[in-house]
């Protein structure tokens, strides 16, 4: 038997018909399946929570079937209660599916700490910038008999001296101790 006339016999063409069917069936079955388990069509939204505390946002997110997923923060901000949502992924008000996880960026208690770095020996024209770059504050500013004149020769935070390396809270306010250029 030739293969022409084998592709156009009819024990051929009907088993390619069935072969057409069972993909059909399968297909739609699939398709079917697909559709009633992933919920399809079907969407949360997500809530606005930013400036919330994480109860209240566990609660809501439970409401809507969806899971609570919280990310660490470094960045401490003042308009917003500590331990409260500064941050969320995906947006209010977008639409997602049931128990999708919610990313949550915390306010955290207070500024971090930071080390103090030594400033002793260097003129105020330095270590102002030094400061500000660190997220320090420059506070009240005396001056000492001292040849150097605004030379830094103390560091004080709430009228105690610091040193290099002693951690305070960004955005703390550092006093300086300078010299005049006057021998003492």
């Amino acid at each position: 038997m030739s293969l022409f006339k084998f592709l156009t016999s009819k024990t051929f063409l009907k088993q390619v018909l069935l072969a057409l069917v069972a993909v059909f069936v399968l297909c739609f079955i699939m398709l079917k399946w697909l559709k009633s388990s992933t919920n399809h069509g079907e969407f949360e939204t997500v809530p606005n929570l930013t400036g919330k505390s994480i109860s209240v946002a566990d609660i809501e997110l439970k409401e809507n079937n969806l899971v609570m997923q919280i990310q660490d923060s470094a960045n401490f901000n003042p308009d917003y209660p500590k331990f409260s949502v500064i941050e969320q992924e995906p947006p209010a008000g977008a639409k997602v599916k049931e128990n999708r996880k919610i990313y949550l960026t915390l306010n955290p208690s207070g500024y971090r700490k930071i080390q103090v770095p030594d400033l002793k020996e260097r003129t105020f024209r330095q270590a102002k910038p030094m400061l500000e770059a660190l997220g320090f504050r420059v506070g009240k500013i005396t001056y000492e008999n001292n040849i150097g004149k605004d030379l830094v020769l103390k560091m004080r935070y709430k009228r105690k001296a610091i040193n290099k390396g002693d951690k305070l809270a960004k955005t703390s306010k550092i006093d300086l101790v300078l010299g005049n250029g006057k021998r003492p």
